[in-house]
């Protein structure tokens, strides 16, 4: 989930709105930076104003509550799921594929998430839950239309999760009339009847009209006066003459024409009336098919509810899925999905009720935790729960939110709730309500009893520093980096108070520690404080720089200020670098693998006229080196549009096709680029897309050859000291492939 879930305590203590300029001057010298050992009155007064600087800017949040789902054992968690698909009838296996991407979510892989909701759309029982995780997909998938144009460009249609075409999905009502005609002993009756409506006389075949529905078939031919008549006032039933004439027409031809909306509303709610099934879903489909925008979804899902038309209702739930997140942002929308109860969900989404209103939660969640209409589907998420994972996931994600807004009483309930359909981790909102009503005893003996039930994991320990102090504190937070050194709030936790301590050379060893391996941007926030408050403001300028390569729009200091922003006044206090400077700093950097300082290096670049495309191709690799695939693929996007000829902007096509999945599409834009001038590049994505693409067992041989051709190509040298590395893992892997 996109959206950061902040501690409750750290958002209680709010700081003063910060202007960088002035201070800045108190980092630059003004004012002390650390404390003297002085005992003068002056000198103390000057360290306490540096040291409350320094404690507004080394700030460490607490760790959030995560509105994951996250077990103790993934590993028999994921198993168990592995299990019961193998088992499950087919109905049961797309709910088992979303509980498979729920599990991948508390674990941050973004890929198996993606495959896991891939399954779950391959696997759907019914056309509602393909609508469903359709839309899921492509959602997930946001700002990858660059992705399709390529692929088209190819030849390959990209609309994978494109439109359903629901009317196909929907068997024909091929219900032929089977009414007994009852005899009138006797009686003749004419084979015409007419219909009067106000002063209009509509003339209908009796034995076609009586076909429609076992009521027309009683009245017409049974013991009803009407079975006699020849004349027929239907006045009263809400038909206007239009709408009488296409009936009439359906019920000799079996088919409507073209009929306007209204009219077929009109006759929709007649043949609702009356039980002409076959007439009432020509409707249906009919108006399904009119359904093109969210103002005609919006009005005819309220008509679909009312009338029970299920071709109507899915047709309406695809436009606001495909929509997403956008449909949310309208009241109309949200107040169907609110207030829909059992026999309308039924009719809506039929048995997809938990994923539908799962992908509403999370949608609603990334645009705000904490409004009403987020709170709303969470609690229809818990009502539609169907077995303890759904309920665990449901109530736990529920108690978050009310975490949020205070609400702590419910959000007790709730996160007990989960902990007894077995959520272990939602111990961890139990001890945080408990701290915040005073108990912090009672939080500290609640983590403690956890670890000492089940396997210890590093969160438990991390949860557990948090309500005690000095060696206890330090000891759970070593052990937390212990058993999860991914978790970051140690690393920063123990960094910030060396850095309190003066010791400064430590706290920025602690936080390189995490930096080394996790390129986290709330690490680099930090480190980039520690820098300011040592006045290393060249330091400071990279990791400002690298943040923003990172996010553009970061907002530092507790999302008060722009990183763009305080990146302008840093840089007032660092030495302007030429062209040639700048290339030797990163020829310098990108030798000693300093991947933090060549992507501040190639940051500065950009903002000169220098070749951009190559420059933010640089910097896709570094990202990518650094596991940080998204804004790796935003550079390459950025590389693309500003490459300088032809066979360049290929190239930079084909490692986007290639890094999405699509290698044969890849090696042909390879390929292209080559017909066009022979480059480092083009053979090296094409050495990397044949490894990957090609089953000939042979293929090792030709991706050495490719190589070895690339490296008689020109190139500005950074990319050849990688060859030998490069030469030996694509090999393998097309050795690999081969066996």
């Amino acid at each position: 989930m996109r959206t950061f879930f902040p501690s409750e305590s750290c958002k209680e203590s709010q700081l003063n709105a910060l202007n960088p300029q002035s201070w800045l001057q108190v980092e630059r010298g003004k004012l002390s930076k650390l404390p003297s050992n002085s005992n003068s009155n002056s000198s103390s007064s000057s360290s306490f104003r540096s040291y409350s600087s320094i404690e507004s800017l080394i700030k460490v949040p607490e760790p959030p509550i995560l509105p994951f789902y996250k077990p103790v054992d993934y590993v028999e968690v994921l198993a168990q799921i592995h299990e019961e698909l193998e088992l499950c009838p087919p109905q049961e296996q797309s709910n088992l594929y979303l509980l498979q991407f729920q599990v991948f979510r508390g674990l941050g892989e973004v890929k198996l998430m993606r495959r896991s909701l891939r399954a779950a759309w391959q696997k759907a029982n019914s056309v509602h839950e393909k609508l469903v995780f359709a839309a899921w997909l492509k959602y997930e998938k946001q700002g990858e239309d660059h992705i399709s144009d390529l692929l088209s460009s190819c030849g390959k249609c990209a609309q994978e999760f494109g439109p359903v075409d629901i009317l196909a999905q929907f068997p024909v009502d091929g219900e032929t009339s089977t009414h007994e005609t009852i005899s009138m002993g006797g009686n003749k009756m004419s084979r015409n009847v007419s219909f009067k409506i106000e002063d209009e006389k509509i003339v209908c075949d009796r034995q076609k009209i009586s076909s429609l529905s076992a009521p027309f078939d009683a009245m017409l031919n049974g013991c009803f006066s009407e079975s006699l008549s020849e004349d027929i006032d239907l006045s009263k039933n809400n038909i206007s003459a239009s709408g009488m004439k296409e009936i009439n027409e359906f019920s000799k031809t079996g088919s409507l024409g073209e009929v306007p909306p209204h009219l077929l509303l009109e006759i929709l709610a007649f043949a609702n009336k009356f039980c002409c099934e076959k007439l009432k879903d020509a409707c249906d489909r009919k108006l399904a098919s009119l359904v093109s925008s969210r103002d005609d979804a919006v009005e005819l899902m309220e008509y679909a509810l009312e009338e029970n038309c299920r071709v109507l209702a899915a047709s309406c739930l695809q436009v606001f899925l495909e929509d997403l997140p956008n449909c949310l942002n309208d009241d109309r929308v949200v107040e169907l999905f609110k207030h829909a109860d059992r026999e309308q969900r039924s009719i809506m989404v039929g048995p997809g009720s938990f994923s539908l209103y799962c992908l509403l939660s999370e949608v609603a969640m990334n645009i705000d935790p904490q409004s009403d209409k987020t709170a709303c589907f969470l609690e229809r998420l818990v009502e539609f729960s169907e077995n303890d994972r759904q309920r665990l996931l449901a109530s736990h994600q529920l108690g978050c939110l009310r975490l949020l807004r205070k609400e702590y009483d419910e959000a007790k309930r709730l996160f007990e709730e989960a902990l007894t359909a077995g959520h272990i981790y939602s111990v961890a909102g139990l001890a945080r309500l408990d701290y915040i009503k005073g108990h912090k005893v009672w939080s500290y003996e609640k983590l403690s009893s956890v670890i000492n039930s089940v396997i210890p994991l590093g969160w438990m320990y991390q949860e557990r520093s948090l309500y005690c102090e000095d060696d206890k504190k330090w000891e759970d937070l070593e052990k937390a980096s212990e058993l999860d050194p991914t978790l970051t709030y140690p690393y920063m936790y123990r960094a910030a108070t060396l850095m309190r301590k003066n010791n400064s050379q430590a706290a920025l060893a602690e936080i390189n520690r995490v930096l080394g391996f996790k390129l986290a941007l709330d690490c680099l926030e930090l480190r980039f404080c520690f820098y300011l408050t040592l006045e290393d403001y060249k330091s400071a300028i990279c990791d400002v720089q690298a943040i923003l390569t990172l996010c553009p729009d970061y907002r530092m200091l507790e999302g008060r200020v722009a990183a763009s922003q305080l990146r302008t006044l840093v840089r007032e206090h660092v030495e302007n670098w030429t062209t040639a400077d700048c290339w030797l700093q990163l020829y310098d950097r990108w030798s000693s693998v300093d991947d933090i300082g060549s992507l501040s290096v190639i940051y500065q670049m950009l903002e000169s006229d220098e070749a951009k495309g190559v420059l933010y191709f640089r910097q896709s690799l570094l990202l990518l080196r650094l596991n940080c695939p998204e804004a790796a693929m935003r550079s390459l996007q950025l590389a693309r549009q500003h490459a300088s000829s032809e066979h360049e902007k290929l190239v930079y096509e084909g490692w986007i096709l290639y890094d999405t999945g699509h290698c044969e599409e890849g090696l042909r834009k390879a390929e292209e680029s080559i017909k066009i001038e022979r480059s480092f590049e083009a053979f090296f994505l094409k050495a990397y897309a044949l490894a990957d693409s090609s089953q000939d067992p042979s293929c090792s041989s030709t991706v050495v050859s490719l190589l070895e051709d690339a490296l008689k190509c020109r190139s500005d040298r950074l990319r050849k000291g990688q060859w030998p590395k490069t030469q030996g893992i694509v090999t393998c892997h097309a050795f690999e492939r081969s066996c």
